[in-house]
C-alpha cells in the first residue's frame, strides 16, 4: 500500500504539492488525475524518493521507499518511457537492471515476453517507436515481480491494440492483490480501468473516492424521457420549470428529476416508454470539479 500523509514539496515560494493525505490500496487500480500543473509528477517523484518533501512524508509497505534496498523487488514504476540510453539493447538494459537488484535474470525473458519485445530484445532502443518504449517501461516496472506499482501516462504511444493489452494487464495485477497506481489524463481510459480515484488540483487533494462516486459529484445531470406525448409532455416540464430538448418522441429534461417526471406523467396520464437518468461522465464531472484548478483556461484573461 501507498501512504502519503500531509505530504508537501515547495520550490521556493512556490508549493507544487499543498498537504496531500491519500492512500492507496492494493487490489484494484487506482487512477490519479489532476489538471497540467496539479502537482502529479511531483508526487509520484516523492513517493519514489526521487525528491525530498518540504513536509510530511510517503511510505511504500509502511517504509520510504528510498531505504529499501534492491527497490524493484517492492516498487515497479515507470515515469518517462524516453529516459533510457538509446544505444543499448533491451535486452541488456533490463539484465543491468535485474544485476542491480539481483532479480534472476531468466525475469529477463520472461517480461520481454510477456510485454510483447521478445522479437526486438536485441535491437538498440534509440530505435524504438514511443510505444515500444513504453513497453520496455512497463518491462522494467515488471521485472523485479513488485506488489506495488506505478505507471505515469503508460498509455503515450500505444496503438489501440496496445492500450486494450495495458488496461488488461492492470486489471489483472489488481485481482493478484497489487496496488496499481496509474497518472493518466486520458479520461476514457480511466473510466474503462479504475475503480478508485485519487484526483489533485494545484497540489491539493481535491478527491479520493470510487470513480462512481466521483462521477456522481458532477452536477450536469438530465434524464431521457421517451414517450408517444412528447409534445405535450415537454410542455406539462416546461411549465415546472425544467429545460426540455425534444427530438420526436424523445425527450433530454434537466432540472427535474426522473421520479418527479414520472409522477406528473403519471398524473396527466401520459404514456412513457423511456425514463432514464444520467449522470456526468468521468470527464465531465473531471471538467467540472476542477474548473478553479485549471492552470490556464483559454478565454480567461491573463
Amino acid at each position: 500500500m501507498i501512504e502519503v500523509n500531509d505530504l508537501t514539496k515547495r520550490y521556493g515560494a512556490t508549493a507544487a504539492v499543498k498537504g496531500l493525505t491519500f492512500a492507496v490500496r492494493p487490489g484494484c487500480v487506482t487512477g490519479f488525475l489532476g489538471p497540467n500543473g496539479a502537482g502529479k509528477s511531483t508526487t509520484l517523484r516523492l513517493i519514489l524518493g526521487l525528491n525530498d518533501p518540504t513536509g510530511g512524508s510517503a511510505t511504500v509497505g509502511g517504509r520510504p521507499f528510498r531505504d529499501r534496498p534492491r527497490g524493484l523487488r517492492h516498487v515497479g514504476a515507470l515515469l518517462d518511457a524516453g529516459d533510457v540510453h538509446g544505444g543499448r539493447r533491451a535486452r541488456a538494459h533490463l539484465s543491468a537492471l535485474a544485476r542491480a537488484n539481483r532479480i534472476p535474470p531468466a525475469r529477463v525473458e520472461r517480461v520481454l515476453d510477456e510485454v510483447g519485445l521478445a522479437a526486438a530484445a536485441d535491437r538498440r532502443i534509440g530505435g524504438f517507436s514511443l510505444g515500444m518504449k513504453q513497453r520496455l517501461g512497463i518491462a522494467a516496472a515488471l521485472l523485479g515481480d513488485p506488489p506495488v506499482l506505478m505507471f505515469d501516462e503508460p498509455l503515450n504511444g500505444l496503438d489501440p491494440e496496445g492500450v486494450k493489452w495495458v488496461r488488461g494487464l492492470f486489471r489483472r495485477l489488481a485481482a493478484e492483490g497489487r496496488t496499481v497506481f496509474v497518472s493518466s489524463h486520458l479520461m476514457s481510459e480511466m473510466e474503462n480501468t479504475a475503480d478508485q480515484l485519487i484526483v489533485i488540483g494545484r497540489g491539493e487533494l481535491i478527491a479520493a473516492e470510487s470513480l462512481s462516486d466521483f462521477a456522481a459529484r458532477g452536477t450536469r445531470r438530465s434524464v431521457t424521457v421517451r414517450t408517444p406525448g412528447s409534445a405535450a409532455l415537454a410542455d406539462l416540464l416546461t411549465g415546472e420549470g425544467a429545460a426540455v430538448d425534444r427530438d420526436g418522441d424523445a425527450l433530454t429534461v434537466t432540472g427535474l428529476a426522473a421520479e418527479r417526471i414520472g409522477e406528473l406523467a403519471l398524473r396527466d396520464r401520459v404514456v412513457l416508454h423511456e425514463l432514464t437518468t444520467h449522470t456526468a461522465s468521468l470527464e465531465e464531472a473531471f471538467m467540472e470539479l476542477t474548473a478553479d484548478s485549471a492552470e490556464y483556461v483559454p478565454g480567461e484573461a491573463r
